[in-house]
């Protein structure tokens, strides 16, 4: 699991161009009528140096096809304001884009 953090700090610090340090990580499980659309561990950073907020929700997932992983690392900011904003607004963002989650 520490791993998994080093990585996500080093993503979140990449891709918004600010410290991060883990706060903690908490589990989300999203249903979409009663299904599981999404289970997994989200870690939550505070961010320091970034110009509009303070926390930062970051996870990953494995891209389909390949050993690589995609990284997330959503800003909280209204409207999402908990790790589950997070992951359904990665979701909605995914589906628009065309990717699978």
């Amino acid at each position: 699991m520490l791993e998994d953090a080093n990585a996500l700090r080093e993503a979140v610090e990449r891709l918004h161009g600010c410290k991060a340090k883990l706060l903690e990580a908490v589990r989300v499980v999203e249903r979409f009528h009663g299904a599981v659309v999404w289970d997994g561990v989200i870690h939550v950073f505070s961010i320091e140096g970034h110009p509009s907020a303070v926390i930062c929700y970051a996870w990953s997932s494995p891209v389909e096809g390949s050993g690589r992983r995609r990284f997330y690392a959503v800003l909280r900011t209204p409207p999402v304001v908990s790790p589950a904003d997070a992951v359904r607004a990665a979701i909605v963002d995914d589906y628009k884009e065309g990717k699978p989650t």
